[in-house]
C-alpha cells in the first residue's frame, strides 16, 4: 500500500509542477489554488508512505516520479525541447525509480 501511496504522492507532485506553469507565477487565482492543492495532497501521501518506506527511497522514488512526469508534460504540453539526449536522461532516471523499487524490496 505505501508504494502506491508514494505512486499517486508523484503523480499529484506532476500536478503541482505542472500548475506552477499554469499559474503564472502564482498570480492567477484558479491554477494556483490547484496547484496548492496538488501540493498539500503529495505532501501528505508522501508523509504516509514513509511511515513504512525508508525516507530516503520514498523521496528519490516521490521526485524521480514528479521529474519524469514533468519534464514529459513539458514535452507535451510546452513544446519544450525532445531531443535524444534528454529523453534518454529521462529514461536513465525511470531506470533509478525501478531500481530503488526492486531493491527496497517493494516487489
Amino acid at each position: 500500500m505505501s508504494w502506491y501511496l508514494l505512486f499517486v504522492a508523484g503523480l499529484f507532485e506532476i500536478c503541482w509542477a505542472v500548475g506552477l506553469q499554469y499559474s503564472d507565477g502564482l498570480s492567477k487565482p484558479v491554477p494556483t489554488f490547484g496547484t496548492v492543492v496538488a501540493l498539500g495532497i503529495s505532501i501528505v501521501l508522501l508523509a504516509q508512505a514513509v511511515e513504512d518506506l525508508p525516507l530516503g527511497t520514498a523521496y528519490a522514488v516521490w521526485t524521480g516520479i514528479g521529474a519524469v512526469g514533468t519534464a514529459s508534460l513539458g514535452i507535451v504540453l510546452f513544446d519544450e525541447p525532445a531531443t535524444l539526449a534528454r529523453i534518454a536522461f529521462i529514461g536513465v532516471i525511470v531506470v533509478g525509480i525501478v531500481g530503488l523499487h526492486l531493491v527496497s524490496g517493494g516487489h
